[in-house]
C-alpha cells in the first residue's frame, strides 16, 4: 500500500509542475508527455522500484483514460457549427489520415521485420493515447508499447509538421490545423493553436474524428495486421 501511494504521488508530483513550466515556458523540451515521462523513470531508476510493479500501482491511472475518452464529446458539440460547415472536409481528412497513418504504419513494421506484437502496437500510433490504449490490446498490440509510439509520433509530427507544410502550396489555417491534428494527435493540436484558434479547433476535431473511425476499423485492422 505505501508504494502505491509513493508512485502515485511521484506522478503528480512530477506532472503538474511540469504543466507549470510548460505553460510558462512551451518548449518542446518542457511539455509534460515528454519530461515528465523522463523524470519519472528516473527516479523509479534511483528508487529501484521496477516498472511492472509501478504500472500495477498506478493501474488506476489508465482508468481515468475511459471518462477522457467520453470527455472528446465536448468540444464536438461546441463546435457543431463548424463541423457543419465543413463536414466534407473533415470526413475527407480523417479518412485520408487514418488510412495514411495505418498503411504507413504497417509497411513501416514489415520493412523494419518487426515482431508481432510490435507491429500491432504501431499500427494506432497516429490517434490520441485514450483512444489507441483503449484499442491496443483488439489489434493484437500491448497497450504500453502504443502509448510509446503514440508520443514518438505526436514528436516526430510537430518538429516535422512545419517543415513538410512549407513545401506544400500556401494552405489556410484551418487546413494546417486539420493536418497537424491528423497526423500529430494531441500534440498535434497544440502547436496547431499557434496558427490561431480555428487552427486548433480545427485540428482537435480531426484528433477527435481519427481516433472514432480507427476505433470502430479496429476488427479490420486486426484482420490486417494478421
Amino acid at each position: 500500500m505505501g508504494m502505491a501511494v509513493f508512485c502515485v504521488l511521484a506522478t503528480l508530483a512530477l506532472f503538474y509542475p511540469n504543466k507549470y513550466l510548460y505553460r510558462r515556458w512551451p518548449r518542446l523540451w518542457f511539455n509534460p508527455i515528454l519530461l515528465t515521462p523522463a523524470a519519472l523513470a528516473a527516479l523509479l531508476w534511483a528508487a529501484h522500484i521496477p516498472l511492472d510493479e509501478y504500472l500495477s500501482d498506478t493501474h488506476w491511472l489508465l482508468w481515468c483514460l475511459g471518462p477522457a475518452t467520453v470527455g472528446f464529446a465536448v468540444p464536438i458539440y461546441q463546435h457543431r457549427a463548424l463541423i457543419r460547415e465543413h463536414w466534407a472536409a473533415l470526413l475527407a481528412g480523417t479518412v485520408a489520415g487514418v488510412t495514411m497513418a495505418v498503411g504507413s504504419s504497417w509497411l513501416l513494421a514489415r520493412a523494419a521485420g518487426l515482431p508481432g506484437e510490435v507491429a500491432n502496437s504501431l499500427l494506432v500510433r497516429s490517434i490520441s493515447t485514450p483512444f489507441a490504449m483503449g484499442i491496443a490490446e483488439r489489434v493484437g498490440g500491448k497497450a504500453d508499447l502504443t502509448a510509446m509510439f503514440v508520443v514518438l509520433t505526436g514528436v516526430a509530427g510537430i518538429v516535422t509538421g512545419e517543415l513538410v507544410l512549407a513545401l506544400l502550396p500556401r494552405r489556410s489555417g484551418l487546413a494546417r490545423g486539420a493536418s497537424y491534428g491528423a497526423a500529430a494527435h494531441a500534440l498535434g493540436t497544440v502547436k496547431a493553436r499557434e496558427f490561431g484558434e480555428p487552427a486548433g479547433v480545427m485540428a482537435s476535431l480531426l484528433m477527435i474524428f481519427s481516433g472514432l473511425l480507427t476505433t470502430l476499423l479496429a476488427p479490420l485492422i486486426r484482420h490486417l495486421a494478421t
